[in-house]
């Protein structure tokens, strides 16, 4: 069974956290035989970890991560890969994968724009 984790930064602001749950909503009520769920790199939970453990409890067996961030920054550089390596080793029974960092998206970076538009139209 395919699934999906959207992966965020995470902060210290819990209202920060709140365009993602609405994003699960979306996902939920546009791909419902598709599971989601979230996971966060820091200062928020569920982690990656408990992310994918949650989804293997669901029946998963390939996992894509799909990164909310606008880009390759250090942390999907550099600490991002170690963390879908660890969840590879801990759950060898799920193929695991990641997209690029929505932000890299040519669609999204168009709805940034056609957002903008929306912004300074009357």
């Amino acid at each position: 069974m395919k699934a999906i984790i959207l992966f965020g930064h995470g902060a210290r602001d819990i209202r920060w956290r709140e365009p993602f749950d609405t994003l699960v909503s979306l996902w939920r009520a546009q791909h419902a035989a598709i599971p989601v769920e979230l996971a966060f790199l820091e200062m928020m939970q569920p982690s990656l970890e408990e992310a994918v453990r949650s989804l293997s409890l669901q029946g998963a067996t390939q996992i894509t991560v799909v990164p909310v961030f606008f880009g390759q920054g250090g942390h999907l550089r550099n600490d991002f890969p170690v963390l879908l390596k660890e969840c590879q080793t801990k759950f060898p029974q799920i193929t695991l994968s990641a997209s690029s960092a929505v932000g890299e998206d040519q669609a999204v970076l168009q709805a940034i724009v056609d957002f903008g538009c929306r912004a300074i139209s009357p």
